[in-house]
């Protein structure tokens, strides 16, 4: 049995990998910097991860979540995107290499899963846009019914918001067992997210690249103007005071909740391996 060692293996693989087309490369690291910002930083950073902190112990969610991500969840990023900038073959070509029983198919999967629901979301923001070019906004009060002599009944036993969410924008059935109907507004709003996806992918990390530059970045200016928006509102300083005050009587369900979420955030970097493919491996 010939026993090779990691370079020996990787140096063997590369040159089976030699005949074929020849990968293109990103600009600038501040492309690629970029994108691999924006893979990362999802709805649970931005949700999630406050509730939890929240609820788990406020200040005492953070020691065992840098603990998790210090010894798992970094030495995994970094593991990700060396094997895809040295092999550059691809998620499911860097699997097959490994191991032909992995494969790779379940990272595609998972990828593709995590697209239609974010998709969706962005089809719901777009339909909010949209409907936000309104004086008044039709979230902003009840509407009037068939004979404008009051107010919709329904909307009044719930709130406006509520109402245009479950009426307007899902116009959901009245239980599970009743299917509904396509909902045209949605059907266009969805079509118009993936849209807008194939446009930024439409001539590879070219494309990308540019799309980075607006897409990773506004996020953190939104968040920068909602943080200054919340930090000047009545009770501030005491929200904070009790969100960051440690409370160590939960920390073994945050350990738990801590390690899951760092799980989650190593499913979600599945797509670095690809994105670090285009980099130039410097021998």
């Amino acid at each position: 049995i010939k026993i090779q060692t990691p370079n020996e293996w990787i140096q063997e693989v590369m040159e089976d990998n030699k005949g074929g087309e020849e990968r293109p490369k990103w600009n600038n690291k501040a492309e690629y910097l970029l994108t691999c910002i924006g893979f990362a930083v999802g709805l649970g950073n931005v949700w999630r991860f406050p509730y939890l902190c929240q609820i788990y112990g406020g200040g005492a969610f953070l020691i065992p979540y840098l603990i998790a991500l210090v010894f798992q969840g970094l030495p995994l990023l970094y593991l990700e995107l060396a094997i895809g900038q040295r092999l550059r073959m691809g998620s499911i070509g860097v699997w097959n290499s490994i191991s032909p029983y992995l494969g790779g198919v379940a990272s595609m999967v998972v990828s593709f899963c995590v697209c239609l629901f974010y998709n969706t979301i962005v089809a719901w923001v777009l339909w909010y846009l949209f409907n936000s070019f309104q004086e008044p906004l039709p979230w902003s009060q009840c509407p009037l019914n068939h004979n404008n002599t009051g107010y919709v009944e329904e909307c009044l036993e719930s709130t406006p918001v509520n109402y245009f969410w479950y009426r307007h924008t899902l116009n959901i059935t009245p239980n599970m067992e009743t299917s509904g109907s396509l909902q045209w507004w949605m059907v266009v709003s969805l079509a118009t997210a993936w849209c807008i996806v194939y446009v930024c992918f439409i001539r590879g990390i070219e494309t990308i690249g540019k799309a980075v530059y607006v897409t990773a970045t506004f996020p953190y200016l939104v968040l920068t103007i909602f943080l200054v928006r919340a930090l000047t509102l009545p009770g501030a300083s005491e929200g904070l005071i009790y969100l960051f005050t440690p409370d160590v009587s939960p920390m073994c369900v945050c350990l738990s909740v801590c390690l899951s979420v760092c799980a989650c955030v190593c499913v979600s970097v599945r797509p670095k391996m690809k994105l670090s493919e285009f980099r130039m491996f410097r021998y």
